[in-house]
């Protein structure tokens, strides 16, 4: 029987039943297999695939949603992988349009690799700003000002409406899911209000700063610390590049830079929400 070619494939949705073959494919291209990460994608966002002739995905996608379920205000696009042996035949592009076809009106947003950029500008993405990615073990000097503490279930109603009014648009789903995702929740507190919260959860051998969302770049670094000074794991976060004071800060503070990524838009020319006080997502994967 003859082996079906890639454009006859068809583009299916994902959903966690395929947490391993999408874990797969992420070793298959040299990437870590972030198996935790995966799920919450699956869970909270929609995933499309395609299923490769001699088995496993031959490539696979995640769009994460935000705002209203009829209307969303914006959509992720992440974890774009095609395997190596099935690379450079035209799978990512046809897998990227479909995702821009379903998403209609829906603004859309990404992270984009200097490899990857190409393919997004020729889909009409623009890139709108720039992200950094520091890694490794942070070192505590002095004590912080800003008062921080453990997030706990009567914090999450203030946490939500801090994170739409930064982030700009609802995203609920997320937010709600991350004290069983993340081993860390904290926030940081001025006169009994929450001015900033921030996440680190498990990923392969390091903990992920994300989300990171502060009043200002105090705040930011007190919940850094606070996080630290509670993992034996080296630190992996991605700041956004208009943070110059609390990137120069992290590297100052042991963490290295590793690679910069550009955020690109398509549908609207700049991200909503209030950027001084989004200082990095949860993950690139998902803004």
């Amino acid at each position: 029987m003859p082996t079906p070619s890639l454009d006859s494939l068809p583009i299916r949705r994902l959903t966690l039943r395929d947490l391993t073959a999408c874990a797969d494919l992420s070793e298959d291209r040299g990437w870590p297999r972030e198996e935790h990460k995966w799920g919450l994608l699956l869970a909270a966002g929609r995933g499309h695939g395609v299923d490769a002739p001699d088995g496993g995905l031959a490539a696979a996608c995640v769009v994460t949603e935000y705002g209203p379920r009829e209307r969303p205000s914006l959509a992720a696009v992440g974890m774009v992988l095609v395997a190596e042996r099935h690379s450079r035949q035209g799978l990512g592009r046809r897998l990227m349009r479909h995702v821009v076809e379903e998403a209609g009106i829906t603004p859309l947003t990404l992270h984009a690799t200097p490899l990857g950029r190409p393919l997004y500008e020729e889909l009409g993405f623009k890139a709108t700003g720039q992200a950094e990615m520091v890694r490794g073990r942070f070192v505590p000097s002095g004590r912080p000002d800003v008062l921080t503490r453990t997030a706990t279930a009567d914090d999450l109603p203030a946490i939500l409406r801090l994170d739409e009014e930064v982030f700009g648009t609802d995203r609920t789903h997320i937010v709600t899911r991350l004290p069983a995702f993340a081993d860390q929740l904290r926030v940081a507190e001025e006169d009994g209000r929450i001015i900033g919260y921030a996440a680190a959860w498990p990923n392969m051998d390091t903990h992920v700063v994300g989300p990171l969302i502060a009043r200002d770049t105090a705040t930011a670094q007190a919940l850094i610390a606070s996080l630290a000074a509670h993992t034996n794991r080296p630190l992996r976060t991605d700041i956004d590049v208009r943070h110059r004071e609390l990137l120069d800060w992290v590297k100052e503070h042991g963490l290295e830079p590793v690679a910069f990524n550009a955020v690109m838009t398509h549908g609207i020319t700049e991200l909503p929400g209030d950027w001084s006080r989004r200082f990095a997502p949860v993950t690139v994967a998902a803004a």
